[in-house]
């Protein structure tokens, strides 16, 4: 029988070879199910004697630095793990319940960041991001749930940037998903005392021209980024909202006024990860499919800018307004009377936002 470090490094290898993004542990009453999520599917991996589950929970969380006696209260790791083939960055999440710890584990594949032309389904869309490089300040966010390829954009365009133009680039993470030598990178660290916003004012005395927020989550985070936009800086960032618009909406939430949305917002762009049809599987792909397919989802994104990003700000002043741009219903709709996607993936994420 395998020893608990065994068992766990061969489940993170299991999961890296079929480039799962995440790994569950559940515990149940009577065993654990191990799963894996593959895109948007989750596969039940098998089952785990309880006991050995625990063992390998409390082996994780070591490994994190996290606390194995405290069972109680959630709590997040991370750890840098070295397989086979690759080095991986793993992000650890534990939650109590009914039947003692579960445990996630996000899996972060370290390879080269791709070019953004290989990221979005219509290559129209990468044209109008890049060219928002251009701005020398300003302020970009980007949306979408978790697991829609925010963070990948954000670096492919970072990347493009230091190779095009030579800006000096500073990232402020939490945690540093994708490690990169092309820019400086720092992560926030609470119990330090480097929250969001103390990282970001000391970033602002550090001399970038393009500064990366990994997510404004906060009412001094967004207002120090939108400082820091409206003293010449180019400022990156994140959003969890449900379309471009809702972004405008949730910076009023956390307080920036309207003027300053107007002076610095450049543009939005929400963005989502849809699954592609297989050329090889009628219906649904399987997960050996899968692991065979290089390229297995696209981004599709909706971009707010210039008058119908105007036109946005008037409406929430109240005026009538017209708009004139590819939502992502559109672009889904596109994609699939072309081919390219199924109408499952467009009920997945349009019929949802529409409830």
């Amino acid at each position: 029988m395998l020893s608990i470090e065994q068992l766990s490094e061969q489940l993170i290898e299991e999961a890296c070879v079929v480039n799962a993004s995440d790994l569950h542990i559940i515990p149940r009453d009577d065993d654990a199910l191990i799963q894996l999520r593959i895109d948007d599917d989750i596969i039940e991996k098998h089952t785990m004697n309880k006991k050995r589950a625990e063992r390998m929970i409390a082996y994780f969380k070591f490994l994190s630095s996290m606390d194995i006696g405290e069972k109680r209260k959630p709590q997040n790791g991370s750890l840098s793990f070295k397989t086979k083939a690759i080095q991986v960055n793993l992000r650890f999440s534990t939650l109590p319940t009914i039947n003692d710890e579960s445990l996630v584990i996000r899996i972060f594949p370290q390879k080269m960041v791709p070019a953004l032309q290989k990221l979005s389904l219509f290559p129209t869309t990468t044209n109008k991001l890049l060219s928002l490089i251009n701005y020398s300040h300003g302020l970009i966010i980007f949306t979408g749930p978790t697991g829609s390829g925010k963070t990948t954009t954000l670096y492919s365009l970072l990347h493009y940037a230091k190779e095009h133009f030579h800006r000096n680039i500073i990232t402020l993470e939490d945690p540093v998903e994708t490690k990169s030598d092309q820019v400086l990178q720092v992560q926030v660290n609470e119990k330090a005392g480097m929250t969001y916003s103390a990282g970001l004012k000391a970033i602002l005395r550090h001399d970038p021209d393009m500064i990366m927020v990994g997510e404004i989550r906060d009412s001094e985070t967004a207002k120090i980024a939108i400082r820091a936009s409206l003293t010449g800086h180019l400022v990156l960032s994140t959003m969890h909202t449900r379309d471009a618009r809702g972004a405008i909406y949730r910076l009023l939430e956390f307080g920036v006024g309207l003027s300053e949305i107007e002076q610095t917002l450049i543009a939005v762009s929400a963005q989502r990860l849809v699954e592609l049809v297989c050329p090889f599987c009628e219906g649904r792909c399987t997960p050996f499919c899968k692991s065979l397919r290089k390229t297995r989802r696209l981004g599709v994104f909706e971009l707010l800018y210039g008058k119908n990003l105007t036109s946005s700000i008037r409406e929430v002043r109240g005026e009538r307004v017209s708009y004139n741009y590819l939502t992502l219903k559109d672009a889904m709709k596109k994609g699939v009377s072309l081919g390219y996607l199924t109408q499952s993936s467009y009920n997945r994420w349009i019929y949802a936002d529409e409830e």
